[in-house]
């Protein structure tokens, strides 16, 4: 049996997290990036009563930097999962993810939840391939 070290990804773009978690994972040739919520660069909630869209927006500049920083880009991406704290927020969902994927369509889940963390909208997590 081949062991395979686990390596925590810490963006230096990104504040650390306020929990006992890693931001990223990269475990062989993939990447598991954590829930992402749209928390500013330096580390604010001032967010938290933004629209939807500005927070979708930060939520996957946030995804992008963990992504970065493990050596990968959104094009390697092979699922994602987004929460949405309500079913009604899909559409835009849908709509926001396309622009940011383009013509890469990976495996995807939306999960309506109910209220996140500090009032967000959004949150999003995904794993991902690390390119050779």
């Amino acid at each position: 049996m081949v062991m395979t070290d686990i390596v925590p990804v810490f963006p230096a773009d990104l504040p650390a997290p306020g929990g006992h978690y890693s931001p990223g994972i990269v475990f062989g040739d993939l990447i598991f990036v954590s829930g992402q919520l749209p928390i500013s660069e330096d580390g604010g909630h001032d967010l938290a009563t933004a629209d939807f869209d500005t927070q979708a927006r930060q939520v996957f500049r946030n995804l992008i930097a963990v992504l970065r920083a493990a050596g990968a880009g959104i094009e390697d991406v092979v699922k994602a999962t987004i929460y949405v704290s309500d079913v009604a927020h899909w559409g835009h969902c849908n709509t926001i993810y396309a622009e940011i994927f383009g013509d890469h369509r990976p495996a995807r889940a939306v999960v309506p939840t109910g209220p996140l963390h500090h009032g967000y909208l959004v949150e999003v997590e995904a794993i991902a391939r690390r390119p050779a």
